[in-house]
């Protein structure tokens, strides 16, 4: 039988555009990342890549990063029991000392990734 996952109440969102021949190396970089993140007592931990840039309604992905043809869309998120839990579990993320960019060529791509990022209570 399949272990319930622990229910989460708070997420993280980020946007981001990384230049898509860096995405090698932020695959790598996110892999690492989602190791610290549940070890430190995410719920879970999420990375997509933009597949589906169009829209029926609304302005897409593409309109709104105002990503380049050498960009890609990435979509994230983590999830937290609760916002007190979100804030306990990422400051330890930020002390963890494999978060200093153990893959040597991240500290470039990090300053030519656009990213935006939020705190959100989930409502259904």
């Amino acid at each position: 039988m399949a272990k319930p996952k622990k229910s989460a109440t708070y997420v993280d969102g980020y946007v981001l555009t990384v230049p898509t021949k860096d995405m090698t190396a932020y695959k790598r970089m996110a892999t690492l990342a989602k190791k610290i993140w549940l070890e430190h007592g995410a719920v879970d931990y999420h990375e997509s890549v933009l597949e589906d840039a169009t829209s029926e309604w609304g302005m897409t992905f593409t309109d709104l990063t105002k990503a380049k043809r050498s960009e890609t869309i990435v979509f994230a998120w983590v999830t937290y029991k609760t916002k007190a839990d979100r804030k306990r579990v990422n400051a330890k993320v930020m002390q963890d000392p494999r978060l200093g960019m153990d893959i040597p060529e991240m500290e470039k791509v990090m300053k030519r990734i656009r990213m935006t990022y939020g705190g959100f209570k989930i409502i259904v």
